[in-house]
């Protein structure tokens, strides 16, 4: 039988417990090393097939239309991603009601296990239209692990930081997920620099997801060595733990999901957009080289890592609310003359317009990250965080590749990305300006 605790009004820290929490370093150590790995090779899994979507969509989706082609397989990405609350509830309710680790642990063996089957599928050509079921399946069950996988990761880490180091310490989890993106572009660019465009086709889009074998071993390695968080523990020796976590957040923290979900349109909108669509727009609609793109997107990646630990240092010395508006913000402003610069028929300029895009990431996602789960108290923060960061994600965030050719493809302005990415931004924005507590 739980015992009754008054939850603290959202966006609020809740009332210290009847006993003190301790954040032991070396525990503090295992929780960042696990909570990047898992997000890296999370987001390796999931991206990698928007990298190599141009590669895959022939296979599945064969045709004389490649832009009908491509479109078929974004929409399969962005299945991908409609099923994220599915997940995001199933392995919240895991998380709040059993432990963090235990859905941590779940979250990345389903994703393990649906990337390497990924790499292991029949195509059209060996067994019709089958084959696309079968892909659609797979995605699916990425898509679900993925719902609890980030904001797992992000409630972990958290709660195992000292209070005074969660604004800075936020900057892990983007951090592995960041690489996790510009690991998959290194293998895509890799591989498309080895293999011709039919051995592509034939074997070589197989080897990204088989290497999620490998990556899933060493992820639970990591994880399967840690504890819960001092708070879940310390809760659970209270039995305060709650009975129907689902509903308890949509009865308590309305606010909170709300402000969430506009958080998480504005961040998924826009870097989804820049870290999958751009590479297949700069192929496909723009004409520039397959394999220079893939490096190209590597190196932007590369440069957003690099600007996370200052993003969580300015987080951490001026609150996460500020650089998170600056953020937003920034690829308010950048993202018009970004997509102009990139039409200049010139790799380079378009490398700099790529890297003027995306340099507000970073100044989004580490602020994002201490303050989705700040948003929510204790007893229901992995549900709250799963339904609203991955509602956002799906109206905005998974979708935006396809939605972004779509508006391509039927407009026929090349620059028509970039006015969804202002419109996302200023939801963010909005969103944002309703937060009033900080970390």
């Amino acid at each position: 039988m739980s015992t009754t605790q008054q939850p603290a009004p959202p966006g609020e820290e809740p009332a210290a417990p009847e006993e003190s929490v301790s954040y032991d370093p070396r525990t503090v150590r295992r929780a960042m090393l696990a909570g990047s790995i898992g997000t890296l090779i999370e987001y390796f899994d999931f991206s990698v097939y928007g990298y190599l979507a141009v590669a895959i969509a022939p296979q599945f989706f064969p045709g004389d239309d490649p832009a009908a082609s491509t479109l078929a397989a974004l929409a399969v990405f962005a299945t991908g991603l409609v099923v994220r609350p599915i997940g995001g509830v199933f392995f919240g309710w895991i998380g709040d009601r059993w432990g963090r680790r235990k859905a941590l642990v779940s979250s990345v063996l389903c994703m393990g296990v649906a990337s390497s089957l990924t790499g292991l599928l029949p195509t059209y050509s060996q067994i019709g239209v089958f084959a696309a079921v079968l892909l659609f399946i797979t995605r699916l069950v990425q898509g679900i692990s993925s719902g609890g996988e980030s904001v797992g990761a992000y409630t972990y880490i958290y709660e195992s930081a000292p209070p005074q180091r969660r604004a800075f310490l936020g900057a892990v989890t983007p951090i592995g997920s960041n690489l996790g993106f510009m690991f998959a572009a290194t293998t895509a660019g890799a591989i498309s620099a080895l293999t011709t465009k039919e051995q592509m086709g034939d074997w070589g889009w197989r080897l990204p997801f088989l290497m999620a074998v490998p990556l899933t071993i060493l992820c639970l390695w990591a994880r399967l060595r840690i504890e819960d968080t001092p708070e879940f523990k310390e809760a659970a020796e209270r039995a305060d733990i709650p009975a129907a976590p689902i509903r308890e957040v949509l009865a308590t923290h309305r606010t909170a999901l709300l402000q969430s979900v506009g958080l998480a349109m504005a961040q998924g909108g826009a870097i989804f957009l820049g870290l999958t669509y751009i590479g297949i727009y700069l192929t496909t609609n723009l004409g520039y080289d397959t394999t220079l793109v893939y490096w190209l997107s590597a190196g932007v990646v590369l440069v957003t890592v690099l600007l996370m630990v200052p993003a969580g240092r300015l987080a951490a010395r001026f609150g996460c609310r500020r650089v998170l508006m600056g953020g937003l913000l920034g690829f308010l402003v950048t993202a018009y003359p970004a997509m102009v610069l990139m039409g200049q028929d010139s790799l380079a300029l378009a490398g700099v317009a790529y890297l003027l895009l995306m340099l507000s990431s970073a100044f989004v996602q580490v602020p994002a990250a201490s303050l989705w789960p700040h948003l929510f108290e204790r007893r229901v923060r992995y549900t709250g965080m799963a339904i609203g960061y991955n509602v956002g994600t799906v109206l905005a965030g998974g979708t935006a590749p396809y939605i972004a050719a779509f508006l391509v493809d039927r407009t026929g302005n090349l620059l028509s990305p970039a006015f969804f990415v202002m419109l996302v931004c200023l939801i963010g924005i909005g969103s944002l300006l309703t937060v009033r507590k900080d970390v």
